[in-house]
């Protein structure tokens, strides 16, 4: 029980120490985004969130928010006007030049390095602990380190 809690505590510990430092006001979910969208420009939405293995609709909410503070752009896409891609501004290039690698691709490297039965074995693992900890959570999860707004 104890080695399960320490290794669940570092890697909390280092997605934290990760998200401790934000660049220029970013969530480390922002940042996380941020630098996909660099390595990877004219990205969708759902793009991205195939990149950050994360649902569709949380990363939509962290675009929002990097849209909103003028460090991305919607751009129509050349071959559909009707689709949107994504593009750093500026503001956006510069907060990724300043900052550190995010720890969430870290987390994303090291979860593929498994084989993929230890991968299966620790997904099963993992969504029986959330199940239990946080059963409303688990199907919804927002990107790491971003928080949902809350109702009130």
């Amino acid at each position: 029980m104890r080695a399960a809690l320490d290794a669940f505590r570092s890697i909390v510990q280092a997605l934290r120490v990760g998200a401790g430092a934000p660049v220029a006001g970013l969530s480390s979910a922002q940042l996380f985004a941020l630098q996909q969208i660099a390595e990877y420009p004219s990205l969708s939405i759902n793009d991205l969130a195939a990149l950050t293995f994360t649902h569709q609709s949380s990363v939509s909410v962290v675009v929002q928010r990097l849209v909103a503070q003028r460090m991305v752009e919607k751009i129509a896409a050349p071959d559909d006007r009707r689709k949107q891609r994504l593009a750093l501004t500026a503001k956006g290039r510069a907060a990724v030049r300043r900052a550190p690698k995010a720890v969430q691709q870290q987390l994303i490297a090291a979860i593929a390095a498994l084989s993929a039965r230890d991968r299966r074995a620790l997904v099963r693992s993992l969504e029986t602990v959330a199940r239990r900890v946080a059963p409303d959570i688990l199907a919804r999860a927002p990107m790491l380190f971003e928080e949902r707004a809350r109702t009130r």
